[in-house]
């Protein structure tokens, strides 16, 4: 079942672009920082690699690199293709990588921070992804890049304020550690970069009302990975 959910005001749903998806081999060629890691490379393999040394659980390491492996796989079922690059001089960037959306005519090129222990998202951490846009790879470094700030509470009002005045196509998303996505939003900048169209909903998992998990909509056709 499909619910729309509530839009705010600063991330109204413009007019459907009539934009039509194809592939772009600009994107192929991008050349992504080395892991920083190199014993795991996705959330089995770190379980793997964390049960093996006893990693403490609590720890900052293990919660911070299992909410972006967690993270990247909750965004993946939402069609972006993404690489966890997360280390020293990322600019706080700890995911990288595309989306191909059926809005642009290319996919578009993604730099994600995630906030695994943040209790509330201030404003100030909104305006801070402005600095990864600069200090990016040099292939996200161009026009139809997105930014995202992804944390475990809901944007406020103050947050939605920093991303609708940004220059920037910056976006807010509600990942729980569980890996359920509840809410998602961007700036209008964004939609021009090319998410013009794409509806921002809520799906029910049986029909349970407590089972809900965000869904992406185009021209009334679920978007998925």
């Amino acid at each position: 079942m499909f619910r729309p959910s509530y839009q705010p005001r600063l991330l109204r749903t413009a007019k459907q672009s009539l934009c039509k998806y194809s592939t772009n081999a600009a994107t192929e060629g991008l050349v992504y920082p080395d892991s920083p890691s190199p014993n795991h490379h996705d959330l089995p393999s770190f379980l793997e690699y964390a049960t093996r040394i006893n990693m403490d659980p609590k720890s900052t390491t293990y919660v911070g690199t299992h909410y972006e492996y967690t993270v990247q796989n909750a965004l993946e079922r939402l069609g972006m293709s993404l690489k966890r690059i997360g280390g020293k001089s990322d600019y706080g960037i700890d995911l990288l990588g595309t989306w191909s959306v059926p809005s642009a005519l290319q996919p578009l090129k993604v730099l994600i921070q995630c906030k695994a222990f943040a209790r509330k998202i201030e404003p100030s951490q909104a305006r801070e992804l402005e600095g990864a846009f600069v200090g990016a790879p040099i292939g996200w470094r161009e026009a139809g890049v997105l930014g995202l700030l992804v944390s475990q509470k809901s944007a406020t009002k103050g947050v939605r304020d920093a991303l609708g005045r940004s220059r920037w196509p910056m976006g807010y998303v509600l990942c729980g550690d569980d890996g359920k996505i509840l809410q998602m939003l961007w700036n209008r900048k964004a939609q021009r970069e090319g998410l013009e169209g794409i509806e921002v909903g809520l799906k029910y998992g049986g029909g349970d009302r407590n089972e809900k998990e965000v869904a992406l909509m185009w021209k009334g056709e679920p978007i998925s990975g």
